[in-house]
């Protein structure tokens, strides 16, 4: 059984990982920034924790006590042209999908280096490895995460520590509805919108990323990164197999 802390565990993934975790057996440290939606989560303890607050991370790992694996979940996306959308909501995603999942990284690794073992697995996209349209910034954070998640996966290792990064494409998890959208009738992008409703692949489960999660979780080397689902494994395939000196778009665009 290992101790595992998630963070943005409240709905969406987070939520369903955490009670897929805690069905294998697992010890969940379940966390968000509103700590009573967690009350019906089948987990070991339930803490307030906002990534974007450097001394609620602190108090909360400090609170969750010695940790096995940390699921790095909590994020956000926005739908806007890169021309357009406001830099301060670029800020805010940056904030949120990368340097929160850094700075919970950075407290709790001491720990996992004193004990010589670890994993960190965090929740990327294939907008980690492609750029979509329309979503850009939401790409560009996932980006800076990969680039984060890789480069700790050269510099914990030798102290035991494994690093991950799951790559999911459009998943069912709400998260989609919830986005903000600065696109409005006006904004000469907005005909783009059209033509991206039908680009966008069939979402795989919240059930299937737990069980990835989990996967990772009991494995004992899983790869550095996993795809999570088909649409994923063959989209991103097909861009590392794309030149490098166009931009890819697995499909057409006429508008």
């Amino acid at each position: 059984m290992s101790r595992i802390l998630i963070t943005g565990a409240s709905r969406g993934i987070g939520r369903v990982i955490a009670e897929e975790l805690a069905a294998k057996g697992q010890e969940v440290i379940a966390t968000a920034r509103d700590a009573s939606m967690l009350a019906d989560l089948p987990a070991a303890a339930r803490l307030q924790l906002d990534v974007t607050d450097e001394s609620s991370v602190s108090a909360a790992v400090a609170a969750a006590g010695p940790i096995d694996a940390l699921v790095s979940n909590a994020g956000a996306t926005v739908r806007a042209p890169m021309e357009t959308v406001p830099v301060a909501e670029v800020q805010r995603l940056f904030d949120l999908n990368t340097f929160g999942a850094l700075r919970v990284a950075q407290a709790v690794l001491p720990g996992m280096r004193a004990r010589g073992t670890g994993k960190l697995i965090f929740i990327s996209s294939i907008q980690g490895r492609i750029a979509i349209p329309l979503i850009g910034p939401y790409a560009a954070s996932k980006w800076a995460l990969e680039a984060i998640a890789e480069t700790l996966a050269i510099e914990a290792a030798h102290f035991g520590i494994s690093v991950h990064l799951l790559e999911p494409g459009a998943v069912s998890s709400g998260g989609t509805e919830r986005a903000k959208v600065f696109l409005d009738d006006g904004n000469p992008y907005r005909p783009l919108l059209d033509q991206m409703q039908g680009f966008r692949s069939d979402p795989v489960t919240v059930q299937e990323v737990a069980g990835a999660v989990a996967s990772a979780v009991e494995d004992i080397h899983p790869p550095l990164r996993i795809p999570v689902g088909a649409p994923a494994t063959s989209l991103l395939a097909a861009r590392k197999a794309a030149p490098e000196d166009v931009p890819f778009l697995a499909g057409p665009l006429d508008w």
